[in-house]
């Protein structure tokens, strides 16, 4: 049997980072590694309610107190470890980590980011290039997959959303690195009326934070001139899905649309294109790690001042923008770009010359599991042997 792995995380609930966590536990499983598991709720989407734990963790039996503490949260939420080696597993969006993050980075043992774009981050911010590595996350191209059959999302304007030709979705919480606003300004000077298409937008947050949108959306519509009522319809969802439902909701749609300001990966574009949707995504950050102009339309993006990164997350306005301040640069995707993809897609005249779900089959949870114990065996060497 192998050596165990404690994983610290947030597994619980419905957000991204719990997804990971649970992705990266059974993962381990898989391969035949015993997990430590030590729950971290702080930060994590709202519980599974219990009647839909799709969680279902059966560990091996552990053969010894694991040497190596993998822990899935924010630099500052990472504990250090007196009497076993510490690993962060974390990313970054932006040019450059804060000083906040360094400091509490270089308390670990090691950091481990998915791709090159978090690695440039933490070089950056002055973190040695010794005490980080990539390790890609996976995504389970046998849950997502083309003949998955479509989850039923409503109507738009009296009409069923899967009867529509072109339907385009994007997974987003609605913090300002996202640029949703971006997207749905795109959406509007692309479309018209009569457009068979609809924009499924499938929001994380419902409450203060969806209305916070809409009241935006509707000013950004005086200001620019632009009408919902003009442009093809938008199907918002906010409600939540469980881990055995988001399969079918890929499924429902023909494309996947990103206008972010940067990723640390998009576990949604990902299980997009093992879903065999079509793709438009911005060029830049963790999406050139798996997306090239031969299987996405890629949109040209230049670095630009962030901006109300105070706005970050609305739980702790003060702390995001204590985080962000001093990393002033993410990066602005074309618009006049994104409205040509958009109209090519609702016309049919974007069809990749390769396969996306074909360029994300190699991204398997089994094999981020063996690269994340690859690291942790090293990790635990250089701590027994002091090197």
């Amino acid at each position: 049997m192998r050596l165990p792995l404690a994983i610290r995380g947030s597994f619980r609930g419905y957000s991204g980072g719990d997804r990971t966590v649970r992705s990266f536990v059974h993962g381990l499983g898989r391969i035949g590694v015993p997990v430590e598991l030590i729950d971290f709720p702080q930060w994590a989407d709202l519980p599974l309610p219990a009647d839909r734990q799709t969680f279902l963790y059966r560990g091996l039996p552990l053969p010894q107190r694991a040497a190596v503490a993998v822990q899935f949260c924010l630099p500052q939420q990472a504990v250090r470890y007196r009497d076993r080696a510490s690993v962060n597993f974390t990313m970054f969006e932006l040019d450059r980590v804060p000083s906040v993050w360094l400091r509490h980075s270089l308390q670990q043992d090691h950091v481990v980011v998915p791709e090159d774009w978090s690695r440039a981050a933490w070089l950056a911010g002055g973190f040695p290039a010794e005490r980080i590595s990539l390790c890609p996350l996976g995504v389970d191209a046998g849950q997502f997959r083309p003949d998955v059959p479509p989850l039923a999302l409503g109507e738009a304007r009296g009409r069923d959303v899967g009867a529509y030709r072109t339907r385009v979705l994007n997974v987003s919480a609605i913090i300002p690195r996202k640029n949703l606003l971006g997207l749905l300004r795109a959406w509007l000077e692309a479309t018209r009326a009569d457009d068979d298409a609809v924009l499924i937008l499938k929001l994380s947050h419902s409450g203060v934070a969806a209305a916070r949108l809409m009241r935006d959306l509707h000013l950004l519509e005086r200001r620019l001139g632009l009408s919902r009522e003009r442009a093809a319809p938008l199907r918002l969802l906010d409600r939540r899905l469980g881990d055995d439902q988001l399969p079918g909701l890929f499924a429902a749609a023909t494309h996947y649309w990103s206008m972010s300001h940067g990723e640390g990966w998009d576990q949604p574009m990902t299980e997009a294109a093992a879903s065999g949707l079509r793709l438009i995504a911005p060029d830049h950050s963790a999406y050139r790690s798996y997306l090239d102009p031969s299987v996405a339309t890629l949109l040209p993006s230049v670095q630009a001042p962030a901006h109300r990164l105070d706005l970050e997350d609305d739980r702790d306005p003060a702390v995001y923008h204590r985080l962000f301040t001093a990393v002033p640069r993410w990066w602005v995707p074309d618009h006049g770009a994104a409205v040509a993809a958009i109209r090519a897609a609702i016309d049919g005249r974007d069809a990749p010359r390769a396969s996306a779900r074909e360029r994300l089959l190699p991204f398997t949870w089994e094999a981020a599991a063996t690269r994340l114990v690859e690291i942790t065996d090293t990790v635990a060497t250089h701590r027994r042997t002091g090197s």
